[in-house]
């Protein structure tokens, strides 16, 4: 999978997080936050880097979040590749929904919603459910679904999936099973950086190992920064 080029809402929300702000300053709803130049030059690397691969390295099927930012930057990624795989828009893989608590930092919900921060400590990350929104157990749920029918409909192939920071770690637990507090704990000391890839492979015995965790070194040799970028999905909340 490759994680989305940076976005203006990347932006915004580390400008926020670093100006002691309660609330992001994001104008378009989740779903259409677009990428920001860096983040277009990230997701045209990525591109490039497809191209260079073998033909038997070549993803088969991709597939790829509704989401503006991603969308794009799979776009702006196949534009770069002379071949035409089976391209796929899912839903299933969209960000997680935050409900209550969407365009606030963490200071903001600490101030405004302290209450859902005790929930959140007495229930754990992982299945703490923010009002109106997903936990992180739900976007697994639909993860779940998406990669059952990727398995039916296009067994064997090699996919490529241009998603979120979250489904980079929820990718761990469903393929290679990595418990919830070990889950939580790699979340806590890594980050997707904006463009990177990673990458699994299937094992003899059906199971899945992973190849490259969270790479970047297709961006940095195109002399394209990547951005180590959190989520509010991720981070805050």
């Amino acid at each position: 999978m490759v994680r989305h080029g940076e976005s203006t809402g990347n932006v915004a929300r580390e400008e926020a997080e670093d100006g002691g702000r309660d609330v992001i300053d994001i104008a378009e709803r989740d779903a259409d936050v677009p990428l920001s130049p860096r983040g277009e030059d990230q997701a045209t690397a990525v591109g490039r880097w497809l191209a260079t691969l073998p033909e038997e390295q070549r993803p088969e099927v991709i597939v790829c979040s509704p989401y503006q930012r991603t969308f794009s930057t799979g776009r702006l990624a196949v534009a770069e590749i002379d071949y035409e795989p089976v391209w796929v828009v899912d839903e299933r893989l969209r960000d997680r929904e935050l409900g209550v608590l969407d365009l606030l930092t963490a200071r903001g919900v600490a101030n405004r919603f302290p209450d859902e921060l005790v929930r959140k400590e007495r229930l754990g990350k992982f299945y703490y459910r923010p009002p109106g929104g997903e936990s992180w157990a739900d976007v697994a749920l639909r993860l779940r679904s998406l990669l059952a029918d990727l398995e039916r409909r296009h067994p064997g192939a090699r996919v490529l999936l241009f998603a979120h920071e979250m489904t980079a770690y929820l990718l761990r637990y469903l393929l290679e099973g990595v418990p919830e507090k070990e889950l939580l704990t790699v979340a806590h000391s890594t980050v997707v950086a904006n463009g990177s890839v990673t990458s699994w492979v299937r094992e003899d015995d059906g199971g899945f190992r992973m190849e490259h965790e969270h790479a970047t070194e297709h961006l940095r040799v195109r002399n394209v920064p990547p951005t180590e970028s959190e989520d509010a999905e991720t981070e805050s909340v």
